[in-house]
């Protein structure tokens, strides 16, 4: 018999990994920094007496949410000292996760960014209870706060980032259609399709890192955005082409620069027109687009 398959610890590590992972890139925002989190939890984890243990899955997930929250805390300060704006790390996604309406919602560019704006402990509160109906005894225990003071957090926290999420659900059809307005004006160098799909008010983060080119500050109103996708693709000798596919369980376009992948596009949609667009071009974050990451709730 094979040893690994023989180890109940490891056995039961192996079963929630995609869950663990999900947790802390939830928390994070950061597939480098979650895959962290789980070595450090496995170290902890096979630490453990499992015959004092009576749910594994949550006192796993209880393990990860605490290393989660001590390297939240030291990624707040490496964000401080970030050149320009900080974006998620986008991961390329099955259809399983866009199925799941909830999984999708809670790992899009949109909530992540809502959620940076979450103090640490608020974060992992929000996360267990809404995206993983984590019970706040459980949370409680995860997070060292008494119950009580568990569903404080949880309300305040809930209450922050209603007021900041799109009103309504948006359909992936609907963010498809957007997304592929927007792919054609930029093919196309169609100044007024683009304007004709742009929210007003429209705001574009592009996350550089220090490394690419970006704007280093938030570009904000439909004609400023509109401006500068098309300055900076018409300043360029090469083609610039949008693919369409699944990020954060959610439709994107990956951008290519005279065939070289250069970036990721996600957007956020409301009331059929684009309200922001993100692009990540740190090299260091499209680590992941290239294969899919497995996502789960459960």
């Amino acid at each position: 018999m094979d040893a690994a398959a023989a180890d109940p610890a490891t056995d039961t590590f192996v079963a929630h990994r995609n869950l663990l992972f999900t947790v802390a890139y939830e928390m994070l925002g950061s597939a480098a920094d979650a895959e962290d989190v789980l070595q450090e939890t496995w170290l902890r984890w096979i630490d453990v007496d499992l015959e004092q243990v009576r749910d594994r899955r949550a006192y796993l997930v209880r393990i990860t949410t605490r290393q989660a929250l001590n390297r939240l805390r030291t990624l707040t300060r490496r964000k401080e000292a970030y050149v320009g704006p900080w974006l998620p790390e986008p991961l390329l996604t099955a259809s399983d996760v866009a199925q799941d309406a909830e999984l999708a919602e809670s790992v899009s560019m949109a909530l992540m960014l809502v959620l940076e704006t979450l103090s640490p402990t608020e974060r992992a509160v929000f996360v267990l209870r809404e995206a993983f109906d984590v019970g706040y005894d459980e949370i409680a225990a995860a997070v060292d706060k008494s119950p009580a003071a568990v569903r404080q957090i949880a309300h305040r926290a809930r209450k922050h980032v209603d007021a900041r999420r799109p009103r309504e659900a948006v359909s992936p059809r609907e963010t498809r259609a957007a997304l592929e307005s927007f792919r054609h004006a930029l093919a196309t160098g169609d100044l007024q399709g683009l304007l004709d799909v742009l929210a007003p008010d429209v705001v574009l983060l592009s996350d550089g890192g220090g490394i690419r080119q970006a704007a280093r500050r938030p570009v904000v109103g439909a004609d400023k955005v509109a401006r500068f996708v098309l300055g900076g693709t018409g300043r360029l000798k090469v083609a610039v082409t949008g693919h369409p596919t699944l990020v954060n369980g959610n439709p994107a376009l990956l951008v290519r620069v005279g065939g070289e992948d250069d970036g990721v596009m996600a957007i956020r949609v409301e009331d059929a027109r684009i309200t922001a667009v993100y692009y990540i071009r740190n090299p260091e974050k499209l680590t992941r687009v290239s294969h899919e990451t497995p996502l789960t709730r459960r």
